[in-house]
């Protein structure tokens, strides 16, 4: 909020309360099952009527709904559900460069799309190796008896 606003704030006299804040213009992705053509038109038509929503883009192929706009996320998943009956969620999937171990149990998931696996850095059900950096596996896994180079007094 600039120094404008809020002097303007201060010496506002319409009367017409508290203000409201604005919403944040956000990029909200979700993973919703999309079969066919049909179910494609039904969620986009169900998000293009929502308030706020300026765009909204339907990766079939990916199962994935792009929503950009005024909205809440939360809002938006609950009028994905209710107008179509389908199940949705927030996009759990990141690039797969980003993470650093990407095969560790709990990460790596067959149903996610080509170059993406599941976010790690949130989930607590996630192995630790999923979240452990490069070098906390270095010391953990030095003294293992699967690893073949680890110290010779072992």
């Amino acid at each position: 909020m600039g120094v404008l606003d809020h002097v303007s704030d201060l010496f506002d006299c319409s009367g017409d309360g508290p203000k409201h804040k604005r919403k944040q213009l956000q990029t909200v992705e979700l993973k919703v099952r999309i079969d066919c053509e049909g179910c494609e038109h039904k969620v986009k038509r169900a998000l293009e009527g929502m308030k706020g929503v300026k765009e909204v883009e339907v990766e079939r192929k990916a199962n994935k709904v792009t929503v950009v706009g005024y909205v809440e996320p939360s809002k938006v998943v609950a009028r994905v559900q209710h107008r179509t009956g389908k199940k949705a969620e927030l996009w759990p999937y990141v690039p797969y460069d980003v993470v650093a171990h990407p095969y560790a149990p709990g990460v790596y998931d067959k149903k996610a799309p080509a170059g993406y696996v599941r976010n790690a850095s949130f989930d607590p059900q996630v192995s630790q190796l999923a979240r452990a950096s490069s070098t906390e596996v270095r010391y953990t896994t030095a003294f293992s008896d699967e690893n073949a180079n680890a110290c010779a007094v072992m």
